[in-house]
């Protein structure tokens, strides 16, 4: 109790405590961002091979998890100690190499962490000592992960996706971001309108547009921020797609052809209405004569 009433007390100790908590999620999204697809794709494999009755895979039979085995460099196998596993810091340490053989570790490590603390300090700031703030950071830690794996894999797990949009319903019980009609509404809406436009886009062009993952996404926020953020978060995770895609086409000479996900946009998109949804909805109505 002591604790709490310092950090309700003293705002500079909280965001402290929350910027370090931050990192340390970061250091534990790396492992999920990196282990989680790995382990889908070993579980669809298992499953697979019993089904076409085959003998099991020995790779595929040794324990791989979020805890097991543990981490360590990929070139030589040594095994990364508590000191160099600290957010950051033991990256600077190291000068971004293994301490045994020298060899590089790749930047993304440390730029998720800080990422992760940033983004975690931004929430608490915005929303202070709160419930709001309590909720906000595991979603906001979702969605960077999904970010990531969307990036790496183009795939949105539903290990991620389906447990948040229970806890948005779960938590819009007390009305901590909207009211739980809302919430319902707005799962069932956000489901259905990226798959109504996914089913349309496929009738005209026999193709496939977005996947699955995109409308499990959008039902998720939905189920968080209510179905009054659904158009909000569509126009502005397309103007973040369009802004970035054009980006990679015109600067970096990325191949149109290639396929960009859309769960990061989506994920940058809902960040963005967490934190200023209602102030953007304001800005609109205002503009268009109804406020």
């Amino acid at each position: 109790m002591l604790l709490i009433e310092q950090l309700q007390q003293n705002p500079l100790l909280f965001l402290l405590v929350i910027t370090i908590i931050g990192l340390s999620v970061g250091s534990f999204l790396n492992v999920v961002i990196y282990r989680l697809p790995v382990m889908l794709e070993q579980d669809w494999k298992q499953q697979c091979q019993e089904l076409m009755d085959l003998p099991a895979d020995k790779a595929v039979a040794k324990p791989f998890n979020l805890s097991h085995p543990r981490s360590r460099c990929p070139e030589c196998g040594h095994k990364i100690t508590l000191l160099e596993n600290i957010p950051v810091i033991s990256y600077l340490f190291l000068r971004g190499r293994c301490s045994a053989c020298g060899t590089g570790i790749s930047l993304r490590y440390p730029i998720i962490e800080l990422v992760t603390g940033l983004l975690s300090v931004v929430i608490a700031w915005h929303f202070g000592f709160s419930w709001q703030t309590a909720a906000a950071l595991p979603l906001t830690w979702a969605l960077i992960a999904l970010s990531m794996i969307d990036y790496d894999h183009k795939l949105l797990p539903d290990n991620i996706v389906l447990p948040f949009v229970w806890l948005g319903l779960v938590i819009n019980l007390q009305g901590v971001f909207t009211d739980i009609p809302s919430a319902v509404i707005g799962a069932v809406a956000g489901y259905m309108s990226l798959w109504s436009i996914f089913q349309l886009f496929r009738l005209i062009t026999g193709k496939e547009g977005m996947g699955y993952g995109d409308f499990k996404l959008l039902a998720m926020l939905g189920a968080w921020l209510g179905w009054q953020y659904l158009i909000q978060i569509v126009l502005l995770s397309s103007l973040v797609g369009a802004i970035v895609g054009i980006s990679l086409v015109m600067v970096l000479g990325r191949d149109r052809t290639i396929p960009i996900p859309f769960g990061p946009y989506l994920a940058t998109a809902g960040l963005i209405s967490l934190l200023w949804g209602k102030e953007i909805n304001h800005l609109y109505l205002q503009y268009a004569g109804l406020a």
